[in-house]
Order: C-alpha cells, then structure tokens, then sequence
C-alpha cells in the first residue's frame, strides 16, 4: 500500500529458436507489455535481449542482469544522475523510403555492437503489413530503416521475435536498447486472458 515504493524487473530474454524471417511472437508481445509497465511511476526494467540463451529460458549471466537492475534502482529509488537504460523507442517519421526512428535513453549517443558496423534486428513494413529485414544505420543520433522490398514505409519492428538473437543496438554506456514496434497492430495474443 506505498505508491512511492520503487519496483524494478526484467523484460524476458531471448530465447528459443531464432527466427529465419520476421514473424509474429507471443514472447514479443509480453516483452511489449513489460515495457509499457514503464509508464507507471516508480518503475524501473532491466533489458536482457542480448544475454539469453535459445536453450535455455533462464540466462546463465546474471551479472549483466544484476548490473542493469541495480543501475535502474539507483536512479528510480537513489535518484542518482546516472545512464541506467538502454534507447527506449520514442517516435518514428518517414522520410520518402526510410524511417527514421528517435528514441529515449540514449546517454551520450547511440552505438551499433558490431565489427562492421551494421545494426541488425530491425524489420519493416509497408500497408499490407508484411514485414521484411531491413537494412538500418545511425544517423544524427536516430536510426534509419529501409529495405528495397518497401517503397513507402509504415512500420518498424526491432527486436520483434521471441529469440532475436542478433539485436545490436546500444547506447554508448553499453546497454540495450529495448525491443519494439512502431506500429498498434493486434497481435497474436490480443484475445488471451
């Protein structure tokens, strides 16, 4: 019964076997719900998306979670001025064939965990809401989405399956960013109780 009592948790990890092409998930949806438990006061959530394991629904690396756990509760219960999440999706504009995705949390600037600089995870889509692989880039501190197969983009999906075991967006302090979707959709899970 104290309102101000901070709560902390952790969005699901990856896990089970990674998809060959973007498709629907439960285990996407009930990440997007964890996520939206962020707009209640006092709340702070740790992103695993990066440490699961396809074999296993408990993560073997608990450090990273006990790390990004105890960051979120000393800036939501300490108030310490910390970076203590990862890019948080904000708002997304198209521009001709490209989205251009803005996003919360970014510290001191958005990175790309990969030897070739390429990010990964993201798909789109255009009307007919079939979502392909997109090839995606950052710009002035937001991420450009595109794909050949799509002339005239509507949604952006990151992150979007239940083991999405190449997602490599980071902030500079080396924290995840969450998964996403720019789109309102129903799901899959739109009828369960």
């Amino acid at each position: 019964n104290n309102p101000e009592m901070s709560f902390m948790f952790v969005q699901l990890a990856n896990y089970m076997k990674p998809p060959d092409e973007p498709e629907e998930s439960e285990w996407a949806e009930l990440r997007e719900a964890q996520l939206m438990t962020l707009q209640l006061p006092e709340t702070g959530m740790a992103v695993i998306i990066d440490i699961g394991e396809a074999d296993d629904i408990h993560p073997k690396n608990k450090h990273d979670v006990g790390k990004r756990l105890a960051l979120a509760a000393l800036k939501i219960a300490y108030y310490k001025n910390i970076v203590y999440s990862g890019p948080i999706y904000k708002s997304m504009a198209i521009e001709g064939n490209k989205a251009i995705v803005d996003f919360d949390n970014t510290g001191t600037g958005l990175k790309c965990h990969d030897r070739y600089g390429y990010l990964k995870g993201f798909s789109i889509a255009g009307n007919d809401r079939k979502f392909y692989w997109a090839k995606a880039y950052i710009e002035n501190n937001k991420v450009v989405v595109y794909s050949d197969r799509i002339n005239n983009p509507v949604a952006v999906r990151y992150g979007w399956a239940n083991n999405p075991d190449d997602v490599n967006l980071y902030n500079n302090e080396g924290l995840p960013a969450s998964p996403f979707r720019t789109d309102n959709w129903p799901g899959i899970t739109i009828n369960n109780k």
